[in-house]
């Protein structure tokens, strides 16, 4: 039989009481293990005849918790809510948050006039209810006991929360070897007397490492996070070895920071020094991962030590690093590349048993926490490509600072996405770097949370804040971390308290605003100091020891210093990586044109395909009427509209082998009810993928409804697409305007990343724009904004307007090799318009940059020539129709406003009089949309054509991009077309 203290619950108090009776009587006539149990909580040569239990069963006192006990003393008062009221407590001298500070209170009585004495236990009851209150001890010592944890290597004191003195629930000395019930789990239950318990939650919850993990819903996690944690009291056995690898790691850190700050006096490095257990606790983890199976590793993290990180993690060598000080290749780098702080590397990691790990330190800009969900989107592609058994062989490891962790919004952004389906990871490993301050700014200043990590509690996951000056202490933090992901699938979040022993960066002075923290800082010794004196004492690692592996890692710098100041030392251009050898950036003028036509039997086949439902499937009525609509597309009977020309792009290239991912806000159906990509039965809710049943042979399509997050998602899918090139990944905005909340991703990585960081991408963003009376925040996609980013062929920005059109550009983003982002201005009313239609014998060719005019036979007429782009394009043409000026005015539509050459421009323009002049006509305001952008770039060569008749025709400049009222819209809607008509010739 298990533990006999088991039963000693509530649930069993009849059974209990009828033991306890039976032992009173004859203390023989139970068993040996429940006599010990009566006997330990029973005054010391108490007679157990003489117990008040020993009467008549009508005399008995009446069960129940809120009885007054028999026991010489009254039940400590309750409050409201069921819990103990406190009892006034003197605060224990000394006691300042040291792992000690627990216990010097436990044998507090509280005030003679709040307590009665501390009587022996003698009923059933009796002891059930010192059970009680030592239960509600343990589990606030499991909840809070992080309050009290040595965490802070600068020795500030912490509050005490009443509620973790013993003394706060009644228990006295006289308690202290009384024996109790303490669990971890439903399996693993022991009995201890009340010191071992507070000795052991003590050791496991109030010493170097403070866990918050009792927020988790899930009883299996944190049963088996308590065991863990419990079983070993938070501490790990490190043998020789392992100590030596966290002292030359240690060393490593150290000694590469001493000599950068000798060599490059006054240099930006964003130093290390203060947090160097860094570098010993990613090594653990690769090790520890590589043992787990881990075979790639994506690590992304801001400024602070990163350059320790690259050269003793990452293995960049010294001497690369040290010409990037020296600036020894700056005629290669005009107007282009990044700060030595803010690039990746990437190498392969041998473990001590011989397994490969890949590593990857993704690139960063200053925007810090904005890495996180392009490193997570980054693995996602690996774990894709890999196939179902790769979810266990990757990891992310993102490393934050605790200032940013708690003050950016993209954190929980990134957060969130951690266990939705389309973007799990298998659970990432987030390290704080707890710097204790921000730039100048305290924590007091810099958050309302008690920890930077708080913001974590929204997952299901433990958050182990941990003394970075105890390596061990971190070890055991990883090894959890690591163990818990590997059993739950889940991220982890160690919290490594250090202090930054210099200001922001080394031109930085820090006293100037922390001149208390930093005069204590400055009184420290190194962690590798004090870990080095913890190893003396324990005799396993000899002083010489220590001083030969700092001697052989100065050398070692020393001579990659030498290297990299000789002439001869260029570093060779790193080849990317494989599955990026067939693909190229640069010039789209150096890339050959693709052929992206399917044929028409294909087609048709593609669009019966889209229709074909399980029979017993109940598609919604009107959804039904789309299909069969669609089924008259395939038979000619009907043009194809906006979601056919889309659908049957993504349809064609899944079945020719590339794979198709989207995620956005309702992506599936659409915001505006046209792509339908995943249906659901209206009779049962059962969904039928739609894109997925083309083929035996396809390759996936996949959509993903996204949480509503702009930043988040986009940089997911921006990462996403650095490592899957031989596909097509997409995010769709809900709006076009809704790219405000994700610009530092479009400007920090998708229009600047091949630039700084020579890092490709294929990402198609789709941004529904048009103004058609929704007001100022449903009208605009920001065309402006893009166009101001746009140089050197760096993104394309196009606005198509059939089809036909983003079927081909759909396409050819796939099929050409050059590997550019593709901002796309999609409609919403011309996703319907009767006119925006094409047939099946459009979808052969390839995508138009400029459309010309669709009147022929009077080129020699014309006298204007409008230049414009996207849905306004329609409301011109109608315009002229009804004017019948079709002889006089030539409308030329720009589908692509970048990559878009003079040359192709001036191309468009030959068919017609060199003295007909120019307008560029838009519907946004002038100081939004193309005008400025067309004027800047091409304003001197149409002024030439046309003798300076070049002029735009658009809303007056305006701080919001439309107006609110349908009507107002409609009135300047209808001046811009009448304008462009106006006085013709």
């Amino acid at each position: 039989m298990g533990d006999p203290s088991i039963h000693l619950s509530s649930h069993n108090l009849a059974y209990v009481e009828e033991l306890f009776e039976a032992w009173s009587r004859q203390p023989d006539s139970v068993p040996e293990y429940w006599q010990a149990i009566f006997e330990a909580q029973s005054p010391e040569g108490a007679d157990p005849s003489e117990s008040p239990a020993n009467r008549p069963s009508n005399g008995r006192q009446p069960r129940g918790y809120f009885a007054a006990r028999a026991l010489g003393r009254e039940a400590p008062a309750i409050n409201g809510n069921g819990r103990t009221r406190p009892a006034p407590t003197r605060k224990s001298e000394g006691s300042n948050g040291s792992p000690g500070a627990l216990l010097p209170t436990v044998g507090t009585a509280p005030d003679a006039q709040t307590a009665a004495p501390s009587t022996p236990a003698a009923t059933p009851q009796a002891v059930l209810d010192l059970q009680h209150r030592v239960d509600q001890l343990i589990r606030n010592i499991r909840v809070r006991g992080h309050r009290i944890a040595q965490l802070d290597p600068l020795g500030q004191p912490r509050h005490s929360p009443p509620e973790l003195d013993p003394a706060f629930y009644g228990l006295t000395d006289q308690d202290m070897d009384r024996v109790f019930t303490m669990s971890s789990s439903r399996r693993n239950q022991r009995t201890l007397t009340l010191r071992q318990i507070i000795s052991l939650l003590q050791n496991t919850y109030c010493r170097y490492i403070g866990v918050q993990y009792m927020h988790i819903d899930d009883l299996e996690m944190r049963e088996w996070l308590q065991e863990r944690m419990e079983g070993t009291e938070n501490r790990i056995h490190l043998d020789r070895p392992q100590q030596l690898r966290i002292l030359t790691r240690l060393t490593d850190a150290v000694i590469f920071e001493q000599f950068v700050q000798k060599k490059y006096l006054g240099a930006k490095t964003f130093s290390l020094e203060g947090g160097e257990s860094l570098i010993p606790l990613l090594e653990m983890a690769i090790e520890k991962a590589g043992g787990q199976g881990v075979r790639e590793i994506v690590m992304a993290m801001a400024h602070r030590g990163r350059l320790n990180v690259l050269a003793n993690i990452l293995g960049k060598s010294a001497k690369q690093i040290f010409r990037e000080f020296e600036d020894s290749d700056h005629a290669s780098l005009l107007g282009r590349g990044d700060v030595k702080y803010h690039m990746g590397h990437s190498s392969d990691w041998t473990t001590a048993r011989g397994e490969k790990v890949h590593l990857s330190l993704c690139f960063n800009p200053s925007h810090l926490e904005y890495i996180n969900p392009v490193a997570l989107g980054r693995m996602r592609a690996k774990m894709d490509r890999g196939g179902p058994g790769w979810r266990q062989k990757g990891l992310v490891v993102l490393i934050h600072g605790d200032a940013a962790f708690a003050g950016e919004g993209i954190v929980p952004e990134t957060l969130n996405l951690s266990e939705l389906p389309g973007y799990d990871t298998g659970g990432a490993l987030h390290i704080i770097v707890n710097n204790q301050i921000g730039f100048t700014t305290g924590p007091q200043q810099a958050r309302s949370t008690l920890y930077a990590t708080s913001v974590a509690k929204m997952l299901a996951s433990p958050i182990f804040h941990v003394n970075g000056e105890d390596p061990e202490a971190v070890a055991q933090a990883l090894q959890l971390s690591l163990d818990f992901r590997r059993q739950f699938g889940r991220d982890a979040f160690i919290d490594m308290y250090c202090y930054r022993k210099r200001g922001h960066n080394e031109g930085d002075e820090p006293s100037f605003t922390q001149p208390r923290l930093y005069k204590a800082i400055g009184q420290r010794k190194g962690v590798r100091e004090g870990y080095l004196e913890h190893l003396l004492k324990l005799g396993g690692i000899s002083e010489d020891e220590a001083n030969a592996i700092a001697e052989q890692r100065l050398e070692h710098l020393e001579s990659e210093l030498t290297a990299a100041r000789s002439a001869s030392s260029a570093t060779a251009a790193k080849k990317p990586p494989s599955v990026w050898n067939v693909y190229q950036g640069g010039h789209e003028a150096d890339v050959p044109e693709v052929d992206t036509t399917v044929a028409a039997n294909e087609l048709k086949h593609l669009l019966k395909q889209l229709c074909a439902v399980p029979q017993d499937f109940n598609v919604h009525p009107k959804i039904r009427r789309l299909l069969d609509q669609r089924l008259e597309m395939a038979e000619s009977k009907r043009p194809l509209d906006w979601a056919a020309g889309e659908a049957l792009a993504y349809a064609s290239l899944a079945v020719e082998g590339w794979r198709i991912r989207m995620s956005g806000q309702d992506c599936e159906r659409g915001t505006f009810s046209h792509r339908h990509a995943v249906l659901h039965d209206i009779e049962d809710d059962r969904t039928w993928p739609v894109f997925q049943n083309l083929s035996e042979t396809q390759s996936p399509v996949e959509f993903y409804n996204s949480p509503l997050s702009e930043a988040g998602v986009l940089g997911f899918e921006y990462g996403y697409s650095l490592d899957r090139p031989d596909g097509l990944t997409l995010w769709e905005a809900q709006f076009g305007d809704f790219i405000n909340a994700a610009q530092v991703i479009v400007d920090q990585f998708i229009a600047s990343g091949e630039d700084k960081w020579n890092r490709l991408s294929g990402l198609v963003v789709l941004l529904p724009h048009g103004f058609e009376g929704q007001g100022p925040e449903h009208s605009s996609g920001r065309l402006e904004r893009l166009l101001l980013l746009a140089a050197d062929d760096n993104i394309q920005v196009t606005y198509p307007t059939t089809p036909a059109q983003i079927f081909h550009l759909l396409r050819r983003q796939v099929l050409r090799t050059w590997r550019k982002p593709l901002f796309i201005m999609t409609p919403k009313s011309m996703l319907r318009l009767p006119a925006a239609t094409s047939s099946l014998a459009e979808f052969e060719g390839r995508f138009q940059r400029i459309i010309p005019d669709d009147v022929s036979g009077r080129d020699d007429q014309v006298r204007r020539v409008i230049l414009c782009t996207g849905k306004i394009h329609y409301e011109l043409a109608e315009q002229r129709k009804q004017l019948e000026k079709e002889s006089q005015v030539a409308i030329i539509r720009l589908e692509q406003l970048h990559p878009l050459t003079e040359d192709a421009l001036m191309a468009a323009l030959e068919p017609y009089p060199p003295g007909a002049e120019v307008f560029w006509v838009q519907e946004e305001p002038g100081n939004m949309g193309a005008w400025r952008y067309m004027k800047v770039r091409f304003g001197d060569a149409l002024n030439a054509r046309t003798g300076g008749r070049f002029r735009g025709l658009m809303r007056p400049d305006s701080a919001s991009p439309a107006t609110g009222s349908a009507k107002a819209h409609r009135t300047e809607q209808d001046r811009i077309l009448e304008d462009a008509f106006a006085e013709v010739g």
